[in-house]
């Protein structure tokens, strides 16, 4: 097995900085120039993390490519981690958004696209009944306390290393040592301790979940069909079908996430699964860019929804926001879903995935590294582990924080864009054979330069 000379890491590193740095003047100057009005220099604090002196400024993007501020060109396989799968500037979302906008954006009353889109998202998704949000965290907030409303229940369950959005109850972990459910390491200001909130769990272990549920005081179990945001782990077989047997044993809901699964299909991980949950959140692509995401009930669990909600209270009980459901936004989601987030779109982009996976897992063979490689639908990532992980907490512990950065400053300098602060990049309509395959020789190119 070859292992990484971490003094040639570090020096190549350094000439990279140094390379970055020498190509992204521009954005060094904005960078320095944001210190004065933005927090650290950046419009949200976590783009501090980005590989690199300072971020990157973009100046625009179309397809599967961008542009910055210096004039380089980027191969996008980040694509605003799933917040542009469908690509940069799709034709028809373009359309319908600026056709649209001049006719009005926001009403706080519902208009014929939202119908649209609730029945499409039925039919995709098999829930009976639909909501709106401006964002995929929101609607977990929102299904949470509904959850916990119907059921009367104070716990959730998630699963260690999760990602949810910045949902309260899902920033929490399990302690190494004494196995409680703790704080995630960063979390800033919680609220209270996790603990009386939450559950936390491993995926992939039906005997946690059980020992989780049985006290019958989980209103929910939110999951991802597919753990993604600590690496691609799979559900080990039988593990949905052990969720769902639990849950209705306990008479605990189940909600299936499918904001970054959505890669797997139309209908996400619960279409291609056949999952029968009792609330589906999606969001990110749905609207082109255009902050909306929605979640659906199932119709038993969506009756139970409507009887919690007083009529005379319903405007303040935590649920909504004023630009959720807006009219701009439900327009650019019907163009999405009529026009660009169909079939046709996975057939052309899953196999280009399933390419850049085995041209990524063939530099891995040659050089006998220690990592691994996976795919879920046009979503793939390789990890700094040999075999894949079964839950969050094995890939939280194969993270290698100073290859990460390494990785992503050395492709970034050769215009490429993976997702940042782990490996992962998702291919859209517009991406080429000709770009997996020069994804491919920068990644052999790169290996070869810490070997």
């Amino acid at each position: 097995m070859t292992e990484i000379n971490r003094e040639k890491l570090k020096a190549q590193y350094q000439k990279e900085m140094e390379l970055f740095e020498k190509k992204h003047k521009k954005s060094g100057e904005l960078y320095k120039k944001a210190q004065d009005s933005l927090l650290q220099g950046v419009p949200m604090n976590w783009m501090t993390k980005w590989a690199g002196s300072y971020p990157v400024f973009v100046a625009k993007a179309k397809g599967a490519h961008f542009q910055d501020v210096d004039g380089n060109d980027y191969l996008d396989f980040c694509l605003g981690d799933t917040g542009s799968m469908i690509g940069h500037a799709p034709e028809p979302a373009v359309k319908a958004i600026s056709e649209y906008a001049a006719q009005g954006t926001t009403f706080m009353l519902p208009t014929e696209d939202a119908v649209w889109n609730a029945e499409e998202l039925q039919r995709r998704f098999g829930m009976k009944y639909w909501q709106f949000a401006t964002s995929a965290t929101d609607a977990n907030r929102f299904v949470l306390r509904l959850a916990r409303e119907v059921t009367q229940r104070p716990k959730v369950v998630v699963y260690n290393w999760c990602y949810h959005g910045t949902v309260d109850e899902t920033v929490a972990i399990i302690d190494e040592t004494t196995g409680k459910t703790v704080a995630k390491p960063g979390s800033l200001g919680p609220q209270c301790d996790p603990a009386i909130t939450t559950k936390v769990i491993e995926w992939n272990d039906v005997q946690a979940l059980e020992d989780a549920l049985k006290y019958e005081d989980v209103a929910a179990v939110l999951a991802e069909p597919v753990m993604t945001n600590c690496g691609i782990v799979h559900p080990q077989p039988g593990y949905h079908e052990k969720l769902r047997e639990l849950t209705k044993k306990y008479g605990t809901l189940l909600i299936i996430d499918e904001t970054h699964t959505i890669c797997a299909g139309v209908g996400g991980c619960t279409k291609a699964y056949g999952l029968e949950p009792d609330m589906v959140v999606v969001g990110k692509t749905v609207a082109a860019g255009i902050p909306a995401a929605a979640y659906g009930f199932s119709a038993d669990l969506g009756a139970k929804a409507a009887a919690a909600i007083p009529p005379e209270l319903c405007d303040i009980g935590g649920i909504g926001g004023t630009l959720a459901a807006n009219a701009l936004s439900m327009h650019a989601m019907r163009a999405v879903l009529s026009e660009v987030l169909t079939e046709k779109f996975y057939d052309k982009n899953i196999p280009l995935a399933a390419r850049f996976n085995e041209g990524v897992q063939g530099v891995i063979d040659k050089y006998d590294l220690p990592w691994n490689t996976t795919q879920l639908g046009c979503r793939t990532e390789y990890w700094f582990r040999k075999e894949p992980a079964q839950n969050g907490g094995q890939a939280e512990a194969a993270v290698d924080f100073e290859l990460d950065q390494y990785m992503h400053l050395a492709s970034l300098n050769r215009g490429i864009l993976m997702t940042p602060f782990h490996n992962m990049a998702l291919i859209t309509a517009e991406t080429s054979q000709a770009d997996i395959d020069k994804h491919t020789a920068v990644f052999e190119e790169i290996v070869k330069n810490i070997l």
